[in-house]
């Protein structure tokens, strides 16, 4: 499996994602999460980022599942109320629905991400219009990547820059926005959980 994952890098973009929907599809974490997601029925829901991708690198490097991943990232969009309570009661329904995982889930109603982004990363972006334009926002282009279950229940990805860097152990900075202090902080964070990546710096 690892060397067939490393081997997509120069794969075309359909070959790759039609992989890494099967990839998820055996995963011992990953499907029990998006079954979670889509039992939540939230609007513009999808697990993002960090999870799918880490998972990928430790089926290459031969780790174990869940190796180095700190939360699994759930994201969905709701403009009807940009209440903070609105966004806390999904987040302890997930949690109560997701308690028996045993894994920690981090849930963000994305058409709020504008009303705090600032005072996180320094710098204003304009309101979100779906889920899907908040990869596109993420400080690695590699950590632009999307997955959740279709109305039949086949994994089905989303990735704005692509997958080439994820199965070439890559990380590349997303030079649309002024990303690159956190690029730089979750590139050394990983590099040091897998050595093996390649870190294009900021």
């Amino acid at each position: 499996m690892a060397e067939d994952l490393r081997a997509l890098a120069n794969a075309p973009l359909s070959r790759q994602a039609a992989a890494l929907a099967g990839f998820i599809e055996g995963h011992p974490q990953l499907m029990p999460v998006l079954r979670l997601l889509r039992d939540l029925e939230l609007p513009d829901g999808w697990l993002v980022s960090g999870a799918i991708y880490q998972n990928v690198w430790n089926a290459i490097t031969g780790r174990p599942p869940g190796h180095g991943v700190k939360d699994y990232d759930l994201i969905y969009f709701d403009d009807a109320d940009l209440s903070w309570e609105a966004e806390d009661r999904v987040i302890r329904r997930a949690a109560a629905l997701g308690a028996d995982l045993g894994l920690e889930l981090e849930l963000r109603n994305q058409a709020r991400v504008h009303l705090w982004f600032e005072d996180r990363f320094g710098f204003k972006v304009p309101p979100l219009a779906s889920s899907l334009q908040a990869p596109e926002r993420y400080a690695s282009t590699t950590h632009a990547v999307a997955a959740r279950l279709d109305a039949d229940g086949r994994v089905e990805i989303a990735a704005p820059y692509g997958l080439r860097d994820i199965f070439a152990m890559y990380l590349r900075p997303n030079r649309l926005l002024p990303n690159g202090p956190s690029h730089d902080a979750k590139a050394r964070r990983c590099h040091a959980l897998w050595p093996e990546l390649t870190v294009e710096w900021a």
